[in-house]
């Protein structure tokens, strides 16, 4: 009975996938991601490069965050929709004990704002649909790493890290963060990062389609970085903030983005208490990810 109801729910949901990654005035799309496929088919590996195991080759265990899931690249995890979607789904195996889902990030790594410019980051994102106890552990993510983490795995958080889109333990909520400077401590409070969130606007964040972006404006004195849910600025960085040197090692490069549904880790268990799942926790909530778009002004 709730397998149809989810199923009747996704349907319903149909008409309102496909949608373009849409003209923003006084920008030019730079890139984009319409994860057109055949359906049960992996994203285009011209565009993405799938994480797989638990750790980047010679970097932190548990991808540097605690989190307890093995990524994989099996279409059970992760799929094209066939109807223009990508759907990341985490998985526990019950007699083992060990969950699964999935991570991807872009081949491409010089994502930035160029000087006198802005960049414009954002996804049109489906959070997974569980809520209260069966929702502990869950930490869906849309976010970028500076291009020089990429083959050194042990400079972060000096690169820089934009956290566009995270959410923890199904709550109505949006996390932007920014990762900056040094481990622990430093002008960015690590490792918690600077942090902003709030409720999505007119809908609930779990099991509805909203708009998440980052703006990188460097056409201010002193510049700053700007986060949005369906348009509306719910949290801001200056340079000010952290110092010109962090900044410009944290904004002044390219960056990649990265797409992924942990299970565990740091970010729910300092949030709001333990996030190791529990008896109650489900699998099988799936996020999905219309369009992933750049844009440049």
């Amino acid at each position: 009975m709730y397998t149809h109801q989810r199923l009747t729910i996704f349907l319903s949901l149909l008409s309102t996938i496909n949608a373009a990654p849409p003209t923003i005035s006084g920008f030019t799309l730079t890139w984009a991601e319409d994860f057109i496929g055949t359906a049960n088919s992996l994203p285009s590996t011209n565009n993405w490069l799938i994480d797989t195991g638990t750790s980047y080759p010679g970097g932190p265990a548990n991808w540097g965050t605690g989190e307890i899931q093995t990524y994989t690249s099996s279409p059970n995890n992760l799929r094209l929709t066939g109807d223009g979607v990508l759907q990341i789904t985490p998985l526990l195996n019950r007699a083992t004990g060990i969950w699964t889902s999935a991570r991807i990030e872009t081949q491409r790594t010089n994502f930035m704002a160029q000087e006198g410019g802005k960049m414009r980051i954002q996804a049109r994102i489906l959070m997974p649909d569980v809520k209260g106890a069966e929702a502990i552990g869950y930490w869906p993510a849309f976010w970028t790493l500076g291009s020089n983490y990429r083959g050194n795995y042990q400079n972060w958080p000096s690169v820089g890290e934009f956290d566009i889109m995270e959410n923890v333990n199904g709550i109505d909520s949006v996390w932007g963060v920014l990762h900056c400077g040094v481990n622990p401590g430093g002008p960015c409070g690590e490792t918690d990062g600077i942090a902003g969130n709030r409720a999505c606007p007119n809908s609930p964040c779990q099991g509805n389609f909203h708009v998440y972006t980052i703006e990188v404006d460097r056409t201010v004195t002193p510049e700053v970085l700007r986060w949005y849910v369906d348009d509306v600025l719910f949290h801001s960085v200056s340079e000010g903030t952290v110092g010109t040197q962090t900044w410009n090692q944290a904004v002044h490069q390219g960056h990649f983005i990265l797409l992924n549904l942990a299970i565990g880790g740091a970010f729910p268990n300092n949030r709001y208490g333990s996030a190791t799942p529990v008896a109650s926790t489900v699998d099988s909530r799936p996020m999905y990810v219309d369009y992933v778009a750049v844009y440049n002004s």
